[in-house]
C-alpha cells in the first residue's frame, strides 16, 4: 500500500486551492461538516482482539457477523478501479478498510475525489484480506472533515524539525514515535501521582502569580494586574507557598505545577516547564533523596517495564543504589589542581575560575565559585545516576545549615545523564537565619544580581509561627520524560514549545 506523493512547497498552494475548491462543491451538496455520525470501535481496540490470524481468518470473522463503526484521518489510500484500499488512523492506532464500488455505488465515486488527510468515517463487517490484514468491508463511508492543506509523508532535516515544534499537529498525524513519546509522559505523570498518593500525600494548587517572586534562584517574568493596579510574578517555584501548607499542618504536600524563568531557551530549558514539587514534615534530606530515588525507580518499572534506559548514547541503569557523592569531593576528584584548603580561599578560587575560563562577578564568594566550577568541570560527567551533596550556604538560601559544617546545607542535586533532574534539601525552618538569609539575596540583587531572591516577610512570619522540620523536592518533569523516552532535546517532550514567532508568508 503506497501513500500518495507528497506535495512540495512549489505545489502546495495549488493543492491548498484545488481542495478549497471541494469544498465548495461540498458546501453546494449540504452539510459540508456532518455531526452526527457515532463511533462505536477504535483501531487499536480492533487490532488487539482481533491479532490472532489463524484463529480470526476472514471465514471466522465474517461468520461472526459483526459490524464495526470506526472513524479517522484517511493516510493512506489506493484505488484500483472497482476496487480500493484505505488506510485510517485513529487515536488508537490504524486499520484498513475494503471499498467496493457494488456495495458504495455513488459515495464510491465520490471517494475517489477525497484526499489523504481528510477524515471519514465507515461502518461495515470485519474481514481478514489475502495478506493476512484485519480489514473492515465498507458499506456505509462518509466524508466528515474536508482537509484543506496536504501532509508530508515524513518529517526529516534540520528545517523540518523546526517544523515538527511549530505545526505539533502535524507532526503527531504522521510521527508515530512523536505520539508515543507524549502517550508515556501522560503515563509517567498520572504513575507519578498514584506513587505518591499512596504514601499519604495530598495534592495541592498554589498560586501562578506571586506579588513576591520566590522559591527559587532565577529572574521571573513581570506581569501587570489591571483593576488592582499591581505588579505581579509568574510564578518561579511553588516552594514558599507549599512550605506556607507543611506549617498549616498539612504534613505532606505536592504539587505538579508549571513554572516560569525568564531565562535562556536551549536543549534543556524552556521558559515554561513543569515541575514535581513535594514537602515531607518530619523528613531530612536524606530521606528525600531515598523518596526520590524510589519513585523515579518504580515509575520507570511501571510504565516503562525497565530500569535499563539509554539517553544521548549512555546506557544508564537507574535500578542499583544511586551514587551519594558531596561537591567538594567531586571537584577535587576532577580538579586536582585545587587543594581541599584552597576551596574557601576567594582569591585562590578565582585563580583557579579565571585559569578554568570561568567568567566571575565581583559579589561571588567562594560558595558561588565553587559551584561555578562544579558547573565547568563535574556536571556533565554525571552520567550514572548521582546525588551530589552538601551545597555551600551561599547559593542554597532556603536550606538548612549541616550541623556538622555551618557553611554547607543538607542539599542535594540529582544528575543523570550529565543533566541536573531534581534537587532537594532539609528545609531552613529557623526564621531568624531565613530572614538573614533574604537580606543576603536582596544585598545581591541590589550588586546587580537579576536573579537573586526578593525579601518574602509573609513567608517569614509564617515561619514564626513554626515549620516543623521539614524535607523538600523539586523535580524537573520534562527532564524526566527525557529521560525515559530518550529524547536529546526538551522541545521533543513539549507539545508545545516556545519557538521564535514565523517570519515571512
Amino acid at each position: 500500500m503506497t501513500d500518495n506523493a507528497a506535495p512540495t512547497h512549489a505545489d502546495e498552494n495549488f493543492l491548498i486551492a484545488e481542495r478549497r475548491a471541494k469544498l465548495t462543491a461540498l458546501r453546494g451538496q449540504g452539510v459540508a461538516f456532518p455531526n452526527d455520525f457515532r463511533r462505536a470501535d477504535y483501531a487499536g481496540d480492533l487490532q488487539a482482539t482481533y491479532a490472532d490470524a489463524g484463529q480470526w481468518t476472514a471465514e471466522t470473522l465474517e461468520a461472526t457477523g459483526q459490524r464495526v463503526a470506526v472513524a479517522g484521518r484517511l493516510l493512506l489510500k489506493r484505488v484500483m478501479g472497482k476496487a480500493s484500499f484505505v488506510q485510517i488512523q485513529d487515536e488508537s492506532g490504524r486499520l484498513q478498510l475494503f471499498l467496493q464500488s457494488n456495495a458504495l455505488g455513488e459515495t464510491y465515486d465520490a471517494f475517489k475525489g477525497w484526499d489523504v488527510g481528510d477524515i471519514i468515517a465507515a461502518e461495515g463487517a470485519l474481514t481478514r484480506t489475502k495478506t493476512g490484514e484485519l480489514s473492515v468491508r465498507v458499506d456505509t463511508l462518509r466524508l466528515l472533515t474536508k482537509a484543506l492543506r496536504p501532509l508530508p509523508d515524513k518529517f526529516h532535516g534540520l528545517s523540518d524539525v523546526e517544523q515538527r515544534y511549530r505545526q505539533r499537529y502535524v507532526d503527531l498525524i504522521v510521527s508515530p514515535e512523536a505520539r508515543e513519546v507524549f502517550v508515556k509522559r501522560s503515563k509517567l505523570i498520572r504513575a507519578m501521582r498514584e506513587w505518591l498518593d499512596s504514601r499519604r500525600f495530598l495534592e495541592v494548587e498554589t498560586p501562578m502569580m506571586h506579588y513576591i517572586p520566590g522559591g527559587a534562584v532565577a529572574k521571573p517574568f513581570v506581569t501587570h494586574h489591571n483593576a488592582l493596579d499591581l505588579q505581579l510574578y509568574l510564578r518561579v517555584a511553588p516552594e514558599l507557598y507549599l512550605k506556607r501548607l507543611v506549617v498549616g499542618g498539612l504534613e505532606r504536600v505536592y504539587e505538579i505545577n508549571r513554572n516560569f524563568r525568564n531565562e535562556g531557551v536551549s536543549t534543556r530549558h524552556n521558559p515554561e516547564f513543569t515541575m514535581l514539587e513535594l514537602y515531607e514534615a518530619y523528613a531530612t534530606y536524606t530521606q528525600i533523596m531515598d523518596l526520590t530515588e524510589g519513585m523515579i525507580r518504580d515509575i520507570a518499572q511501571s510504565v516503562l517495564g525497565t530500569t535499563a534506559l539509554s539517553w544521548d548514547g549512555h546506557p544508564i541503569d537507574i535500578g542499583p543504589a544511586f551514587r551519594r557523592w558531596s561537591m567538594t569531593d567531586a571537584v577535587l576528584e576532577h580538579n586536582p589542581q585545587i587543594q581541599r584548603e584552597e576551596l574557601r580561599d576567594l582569591e585562590k578560587m578565582r585563580a583557579h575560575c579565571a585559569a578554568l575560563g570561568i567568567p566571575v562577578k565581583p559579589g561571588y564568594g567562594w560558595g558561588k565559585l565553587l559551584l561555578e566550577v562544579f558547573e565547568k568541570t563535574v556536571e556533565h560527567t554525571l552520567i550514572a545516576p548521582t546525588f551530589i551533596t552538601d551545597h555551600p550556604v551561599e547559593v542554597s538560601p532556603l536550606a538548612r545549615a549541616c550541623d556538622r559544617d555551618p557553611e554547607l546545607t543538607d542539599r542535594f542535586e540529582l544528575f543523570i545523564g550529565g543533566k541536573e533532574l531534581a534537587n532537594g534539601f532539609s528545609e531552613l525552618n529557623d526564621p531568624e537565619d531565613q530572614a538573614a538569609r533574604f537580606q543576603a539575596q536582596v544585598d545581591q540583587k541590589e550588586g546587580g544580581d537579576d536573579e537573586a531572591m526578593h525579601f518574602d516577610a509573609d513567608y517569614i512570619r509564617a515561619l514564626e509561627v513554626g515549620l516543623p522540620p521539614t524535607g523538600g523536592l523539586g523535580v524537573g518533569i520534562d527532564r524526566l520524560v527525557m529521560l525515559m523516552t530518550d529524547s536529546a532535546s526538551i522541545r521533543d517532550v513539549l507539545l508545545f514549545p516556545y519557538m521564535r514567532p514565523e517570519t515571512g508568508g
